[in-house]
């Protein structure tokens, strides 16, 4: 953990002295949360060394900021350092090693959970991942703007940003077979789908439930670092994540999707290929699982997620086959 890189980081800001660090959070980076005496409090984000480059991180910033200035979604504030840049680059004082960090405004709010009545959480969102939608079609890239592409050989294919599906936790030739045919046909039918620009885009990626925050009636959207082109639809699939395979996913795509069309029309080929995406997700978790078993979350999750994979995969094959 870099919890001095994220104490040197302090220093670069324009923070109150005797501020506290906390590490709060380890996924790809680690978050801390940085608390002045009097209260007030911010995220500080560390990257995970080489994931993303600077270009890349100010260009994630410059789309989630405009998000926000033109009232598509509440989004985390970024804090520019002393030098007036979003991005910072801070040193480890016993190592040298250099890491990029970002600095956000602190939102308040708390996390929805499937322990909840979530319907009426997914109808919001929906509405504001079509807003998001439209805004990523209309909206000026600026000069230099640099994202990753999501797309099937960099989620499931020879280039995979995760690490591959084949080294998630409890395979064994049996389930190699099962969770490869169930990704030719994810292959396949993502070729037929295409990648036109009503279907490809600049997307959030990684809604997930632990990304959204709820308060005070509204729904907001943090964590873009997975933001990059990919199929809009794939921003349907995420806020099911990790719970693909519980009974009542189909139920709350279908509250997202009523969300979704007060904004923007969907047709009945995306509406059709959404299980696709859903499955593209899963198999790209259980690869994620595998390739990061030092996160808590991929301790919690384990061989089960594997598990519970396998009848999702059979179900697939079944409907599409």
């Amino acid at each position: 953990m870099a919890v001095q890189v994220a104490e040197q980081a302090l220093s670069l800001y324009d923070l109150p002295r005797n501020a506290s660090v906390r590490l709060i959070s380890l996924s790809e980076n680690e978050i801390y949360q940085v608390e002045a005496p009097s209260g007030r409090r911010w995220a500080l984000r560390v990257q995970r060394p080489g994931y993303q480059s600077k270009n890349a991180l100010a260009s994630e910033i410059a789309w989630l900021a405009a998000l926000r200035r033109d009232g598509v979604v509440a989004t985390p504030v970024p804090v520019p350092g002393l030098d007036g840049e979003w991005v910072q680059s801070a040193q480890h004082p016993a190592t040298a090693e250099t890491r990029n960090v970002v600095l956000f405004a602190w939102e308040n709010g708390c996390q929805p959970t499937f322990g909840m009545d979530l319907r009426p959480c997914f109808r919001s969102l929906g509405a504001i991942i079509a807003s998001m939608h439209v805004h990523s079609r209309g909206w000026q890239r600026p000069a230099g703007f640099e994202r990753f592409t999501w797309n099937f050989e960099t989620a499931l294919g020879e280039s995979p940003r995760w690490g591959r599906w084949r080294d998630g936790l409890g395979m064994d030739a049996a389930r190699i077979d099962l969770f490869a045919r169930t990704a030719e046909l994810i292959r396949g039918r993502l070729a037929t789908y295409g990648t036109g620009p009503d279907r490809f885009g600049l997307v959030h990626g990684d809604l997930r439930l632990a990304n959204l925050l709820l308060h005070d009636g509204e729904v907001k959207v943090i964590d873009f670092d997975d933001c990059g082109f990919s199929w809009y639809m794939s921003d349907v699939a995420t806020p099911v994540s990790f719970y693909e395979h519980r009974p009542e996913v189909p139920g709350l795509i279908e509250s997202l999707l009523d969300g979704y069309r007060t904004v923007r029309a969907i047709s009945k080929v995306e509406e059709e290929e959404i299980p696709t995406f859903v499955m593209l997700r899963r198999l790209l978790l259980v690869a994620w699982i595998g390739s990061h078993a030092e996160t808590d979350l991929a301790r919690s999750l384990g061989v089960p997620y594997t598990d519970q994979t396998v009848g999702l995969c059979s179900a697939y094959l079944k409907r599409f086959g």
